[in-house]
């Protein structure tokens, strides 16, 4: 199942630096005699002084002509394959048995070796040979080791290769490590990150937690955090203590795609074992934030559980989550506990994807802009053409929803996963929608409005995961194709459009509230805006360029719900409309869109900090 790998370090290796010993020759050894003592012989004209050091630099190696044609250095000589030859030897010698001055014994198994050379390469047994009773002992007895592991590092010692693999790796690792051999700790720490998955993340965190891998505890740990969802189906994580429980879920660093699969895994952990188990179930639900749960899946699920009616800080638990959901606009921001807040995933890449639109057809093409990188990459293609659709982020996966495929508008749905980096088909929309709106509110996708091929929609229909089904909601009001959406607190907002009745551009705003499943109208925007693009920052909604007939806009207006006002912001550098527009790191970002003339490359990010954007690298 698992390759092995061939790990080859090199072992530097300083055995002692000797001052050089000069020898001169003379006809009188009392000449010799005082030639070493670099003084001067009393009636000889000769005096004899020893090149310091020093003066042994590049500039004095002069180069001279040899009989047979080969160059002499004169001076300092290094022989760089001096060190790997003579361990050649002594390990040739070692297998002999020839000049060993120790036996390593383990487990009955006897490895002969040489002291000088197990002590230049371990601080282990440098300790051993020079500070204890072992240094006098011509046999050594390692306890706790094993000695197939034991015979590979003794011929690392040597060699400085060393084969890691699925069968080895945990007694070579536990081995290197007693020993202190680093390198090949390391080299163990490095093979099992590559071998993580999400069977055995927990088990090799465990492990790098007994033996103080530190590196390779870290690592596993983001692995688990990321891969959370796929780690809890595992045995390894039924076999956690209770204690082991809560320090993974109360983590704020989880990726989930919702709270739910939170909630569902402290549950089949007690299910596990009732008996043994229920009494942990507060303490672990302590860190479930059961009020980011749907208001649906609290009252058909949470309280209906069995173990959840039984536990009466398990009661309160749900109390408040249904207060939190019965709260709104403003008193909802104010309600703060430690399971209101969301959590904030890290490690994982922070990417905007581009997908589909128009050159000058309906085209399935795919770009993925990484963040951190500053660069654009192609990643797979969608299954078919698809332009003027509405995009959403639900959970992991990336949903592209209705459009233009150059002949018909569509109500199919296609779905992204980053992971793979493949599409899949998911379930047809109700009604055929191109230029709609799409948004996720509850953990649901909103299809809003947009246009069937020959009328403008006022109806919506919502998507939801759970069931894996579409159901129509209630219709707005007006007719909105090319209408932008946002989410604020709760709050669904489309925004302007184009009104096919009256043949309009649209200044017009509804709200629309999935408790009651009723739209309101709400200030209008100082100006008439179809294909504008929305954002929501700091719970703040922005309406980004869009057209009133011919004329293209780049202002930018912003609408606060406390106030129920809108108010101009700084204007975009170019005139879009059509654009995509995603909020990321307190900054909106707008991709694309076309001029009226042309389609765009473009983006533009803004900054409500300082009330101004700037552009990003094309596409």
């Amino acid at each position: 199942m698992l390759s092995f790998i061939q790990y080859t370090l090199g072992i530097m290796s300083s055995l002692g630096n000797g001052n050089n010993q000069h020898n001169i020759n003379s006809n009188t050894g009392s000449s010799q005699n005082s030639a070493a003592e670099g003084t001067m012989e009393r009636g000889s004209c000769i005096l004899v002084r020893y090149a310091s050091q020093n003066s042994l630099d590049e500039s004095s190696q002069k180069q001279l002509p040899r009989s047979n044609g080969k160059e002499k250095t004169t001076g300092a000589y290094r022989n760089n394959i001096h060190t790997q030859r003579s361990f050649e030897a002594m390990n040739m010698m070692r297998e002999q048995n020839l000049l060993c001055d120790v036996v390593l014994v383990a487990e009955g198994i006897e490895i002969p070796a040489h002291k000088m050379v197990l002590a230049s390469c371990s601080p282990y047994f440098y300790a051993m040979f020079t500070g204890f009773e072992e240094s006098r002992q011509d046999r050594i007895t390692l306890q706790g080791v094993d000695p197939r592991a034991l015979q590979l590092l003794i011929e690392y010692v040597y060699r400085a290769v060393v084969e890691v693999t699925e069968d080895n790796v945990q007694i070579l690792l536990t081995a290197a490590n007693l020993l202190q051999l680093t390198d090949v700790r390391d080299a163990c720490c490095d093979y099992l990150q590559t071998q993580l998955d999400p069977s055995n993340c927990l088990g090799i965190r465990d492990f790098a937690d007994i033996h103080g891998c530190i590196d390779l505890l870290n690592y596993a740990e983001t692995y688990i955090e990321q891969h959370f969802s796929e780690v809890v189906q595992f045995d390894e994580f039924l076999n956690l203590t209770s204690d082991q429980v809560a320090h993974l879920i109360k983590s704020d660093r989880l990726s989930v795609p919702t709270e739910e699969k939170v909630y569902e895994c402290v549950i089949t952990w007690i299910q596990y074992d009732v008996s043994g188990r229920q009494h942990h179930l507060a303490d672990l639900m302590e860190h479930v934030r059961l009020p980011l749960l749907s208001q649906d899946y609290l009252v058909q699920y949470v309280e209906k559980e069995q173990l959840m009616k039984g536990d009466l800080q398990c009661k309160d638990y749900i109390i408040e989550a249904l207060k939190y959901h019965l709260l709104k606009g403003e008193q909802k921001t104010c309600f703060k506990t430690p399971r209101t807040i969301p959590r904030q995933p890290v490690g994982l890449p922070k990417v905007l994807l581009v997908i589909g639109g128009q050159a000058p057809k309906a085209i399935r093409s795919v770009e993925c802009y990484d963040l951190r990188e500053e660069k654009w990459y192609q990643v797979a293609e969608m299954p078919t053409r698809r332009c003027r659709a509405g995009l959403a982020v639900l959970g992991d996966k990336v949903y592209a929803v209705g459009g233009f495929n150059g002949s018909l508008r569509v109500k199919t749905v296609d779905v992204y996963d980053p992971v793979l980096d493949q599409w899949t088909t998911s379930h047809n929309m109700e009604a055929r929608r191109s230029t709609l709106g799409v948004a996720v509110l509850n953990h649901c996708i909103y299809a809003v409005g947009g246009f069937d091929g020959s009328t403008g929609l006022s109806s919506a229909e919502m998507f939801d995961p759970k069931r894996q089904e579409w159901r129509l909601i209630a219709s707005m009001s007006t007719r909105r194709s090319s209408v932008g959406v946002g989410v604020v607190n709760g709050l669904l907002y489309a925004v302007g459009g184009y009104d096919g009745a009256s043949r309009q551009c649209l200044a017009s705003v509804e709200r629309y509230n999935p408790s009651t499943d009723t739209w309101t109208q709400i200030a209008e925007m100082s100006a008439r805006r179809s294909g504008a693009g929305v954002g929501v920052l700091d719970n703040i909604l922005y309406a980004v360029g869009g057209h009133d007939g011919p004329l293209v806009r780049k202002s930018v207006e912003a609408y606060d719900p406390a106030t129920n006002t809108w108010r101009p912001v700084g204007d975009m550098a170019f005139c879009r409309r059509n654009a995509g527009v995603v909020a990321h790191n307190g900054m909106l970002y707008v991709v694309g869109g076309d001029d009226g003339l042309s389609n765009l490359a473009s983006v533009e990010v803004y900054s409500p900090e300082t009330d101004s954007g700037a552009s990003c690298p094309r596409r």
